[in-house]
């Protein structure tokens, strides 16, 4: 299964820390890159295109030539009035990863390419999947269901199968890992690299507010809630948050218009994405702490899968 060739010897853990509105910050990002993680961040985490490039700067100068690859989020949708001034910036710095969201940009992939790096898109569906594949995408993220944020409803072995029936790129899947076990069965599957985002949020280098990552560590997979009414896309959401914001979780009006934080990031302030992996997650510990416990969780898997999967059968 394929990974950038640029990327050979560069991972310690087939993972990307999945870039986390108003959660990854340069901090996480370094901290994961220099355990062997591909970190990311999204541009809108800096609210302004010039603290964007300041937060770029920040990264690449505290990362040497051994880290793993680092990367960010570009918001595609209309809404993101911000996309040129940043894309533009993002070419300059030739930033090695593009992760692309909530559409596609022929120019943004056509430009990217051409100073070297490369493009992942997310997708909820084969639909969206082919329509990123003839674009000319990198890689697929397949964000399956019991993802935190933004999430489809397609079970991850379903997912995985009918995306990888179209495309021999680098394939990833998100949705509900939390623990190397779990990553090693996303490769089993048929995935290159695992997409983890909730498990990053409990940690010291996250821009969660300590409130947040308790109620993370608190919650169990019947505490995430489904909806559409947070952005107006379908996602998904930790209960107590929305209770707290003074809504009933189970009786919630979609905005009457998108807000993916591109202009407005009041709603998401208050009111906290996470997936379902999060009763996997009990501690906070740092960055480094935690993709050390991790991988070494993911090669005791990967290594006692093989006996273990035959055992007592001929």
């Amino acid at each position: 299964m394929p990974l950038p060739a640029a990327w050979a010897g560069r991972l310690s853990l087939p993972v990307v820390s999945a870039p986390m509105f108003l959660i990854s910050g340069p901090d996480l990002v370094v901290e994961a890159c220099k355990a062997g993680v591909v970190g990311t961040f999204p541009a809108l985490n800096q609210r302004t295109s010039a603290g964007y490039g300041d937060w770029l700067d920040e990264i690449s100068g505290r990362l040497g030539a051994d880290a793993a690859p680092h990367g960010v989020n570009l918001v595609v949708h209309g809404s993101n009035p911000r996309l040129e001034a940043d894309l533009a910036i993002t070419i300059e710095r030739k930033v090695p990863l593009v992760v692309t969201s909530l559409g596609l940009n022929r120019d943004l992939i056509r430009d990217v390419h051409a100073y070297g790096g490369l493009v992942f898109h997310d997708v909820t569906n084969l639909k969206h999947a082919e329509k990123a594949v003839e674009a000319g995408v990198d890689g697929l993220i397949a964000v399956s269901f019991g993802a935190g944020g933004h999430a489809g409803m397609i079970s991850p072995f379903a997912a995985l199968h009918e995306i990888r029936s179209i495309f021999d790129g680098t394939l990833l899947l998100g949705g509900a890992m939390s623990t190397g076990a779990q990553i090693a069965a996303a490769r089993m599957m048929g995935a290159d690299l695992a997409y983890v985002g909730t498990r990053f949020m409990a940690t010291r280098e996250s821009l969660a507010v300590q409130r947040q990552k308790q109620m993370i560590v608190d919650a169990k997979a019947a505490d995430i809630v489904y909806t559409p009414a947070i952005s107006g896309v379908p996602g998904n959401f930790l209960r107590p948050s929305i209770e707290a914001a003074g809504r009933d979780p189970d009786d919630l009006t979609p905005p009457s218009s998108y807000n993916f934080g591109t202009t407005d990031a009041k709603a998401w302030q208050d009111i906290w994405a996470a997936g379902q992996g999060v009763g996997a997650i009990d501690d906070v510990p740092g960055v480094g702490e935690l993709c050390a416990r991790i991988a070494a969780d993911y090669h005791a898997a990967v290594s006692g899968a093989a006996g273990g999967l035959v055992s007592g059968l001929r």
